[in-house]
């Protein structure tokens, strides 16, 4: 195990991860999941020290706080022009050397960890907003998928920390107020190693239609889970009993794509799903029995229910890519949300999705 001492990197195995408010709400429940020993694929987070440093060497500090300011109850189209010309200066501005270096080692020292060049991961927005009561900016947040090489990788940091400042953002009204909008917040962005994900999806430990705490529901499909938390496929269904791990209710969707690798494009995008597999369930009863084991030990673990992203990988290994705490139903009556069932499954599938899940590879923008 690698222990940094640098503010700009932290490993997601490091001990002084767990609990690090560097790392912002999304990273630091990977850490303490993988300091409890769940299959959480290797990675480091780049860190609001990091992110500031930026701002600070780059003199957008001041013009940070002030494009919040001027978002705040402007139109949208104000916004629109503000988060532009924002995210603009970002990418224009020098990275410090310093922070470049530790960037580029974290990369490297993954690649070797994994024992391969040019090592696809998935570049994730972290934002300490995520831990406000009242606020769940997670789902206005960016994720790029299969992101190859280290000039690939500092692009895409660049663009997470514009997403800070995006029009999704700083449009967002959360119940905690407007205190938030303004609030000099910052954002670490997580670096995972990509799971060749032969299913994925999300689970919850409660039903999100009813609040039913006895039941974990799968939802899952071929190929990457983008599918399942942007909504661009349907996924197929699972229910299942907590205690005894039955298949209460399965509803299996006929699926012809999937997200994958293209290798013609060299990117992330809709691919075909074998023809053999398009009528056949993502998930055989081994595996929706292992996911729903493993969502009662996370539920254990943190005390209260979750909603958990997964992949089950080419060889049948299950890895947990995100976990949150469930906040449809905790905070709000049962009696007040049943017969909605659009809006609770929306609601915890959007705090996964991002403002828009992109897909890039090398030399490609995602």
């Amino acid at each position: 195990m690698t222990t940094t001492v640098s503010p700009f990197v932290l490993w997601l195995d490091d001990p002084t991860a767990v609990g690090n408010r560097l790392l912002g709400g999304k990273f630091g429940s990977l850490a303490e999941m993988t300091a409890a020993h769940f299959e959480v694929p290797p990675g480091f987070g780049i860190t609001t020290t990091a992110y500031r440093h930026f701002l600070e060497s780059a003199g957008l500090a001041e013009r940070a706080r002030e494009v919040r300011a001027e978002a705040s109850g402007a139109e949208l189209a104000d916004v629109q022009r503000i988060s532009a010309e924002f995210a603009a200066a970002i990418d224009e501005a020098g990275l410090p050397a310093d922070l470049e270096r530790e960037i580029r080692d974290a990369y490297a020292e993954l690649e070797r960890r994994a024992g391969q060049e040019d090592l696809p991961v998935a570049v994730r927005s972290s934002g300490e907003s995520e831990d406000l009561a009242g606020a769940s900016f997670a789902g206005q947040y960016d994720t790029f998928l299969w992101i190859r090489g280290a000039e690939d990788l500092l692009r895409h940091v660049r663009r997470c920390w514009a997403g800070m400042f995006g029009a999704a953002v700083l449009t967002y009204r959360p119940d905690a107020g407007s205190d938030v909008l303004t609030a000099d917040l910052g954002i670490c962005v997580g670096v995972q190693q990509m799971v060749q994900a032969r299913a994925a999806g999300v689970m919850f430990t409660l039903d999100p239609v009813t609040g039913d705490r006895s039941k974990v529901v799968i939802e899952g499909c071929w190929g990457l889970g983008e599918g399942v938390v942007s909504g661009g496929i349907t996924p197929s269904r699972y229910v299942v009993d907590k205690v005894t791990f039955e298949v209460i209710r399965r509803e299996v969707a006929r699926q012809e794509s999937k997200f994958g690798f293209d290798q013609v494009a060299a990117a992330v995008g809709l691919v075909p799903v074998e023809p053999d597999l398009q009528e056949s369930p993502c998930l055989d009863d081994d595996q929706i029995r292992a996911l729903a084991e493993l969502a009662k030990r996370i539920e254990r673990h943190r005390g209260a229910p979750q909603d958990v992203e997964w992949a089950v990988g080419e060889r049948g290994d299950v890895r947990v890519l995100q976990v949150r705490p469930e906040t449809v139903w905790s905070r709000r009556k049962a009696e007040q949300l049943v017969g909605e069932r659009k809006a609770a499954v929306n609601h915890v599938l959007a705090r996964f999705a991002g403002v828009g899940v992109a897909r890039g590879s090398r030399g490609a923008g995602a």
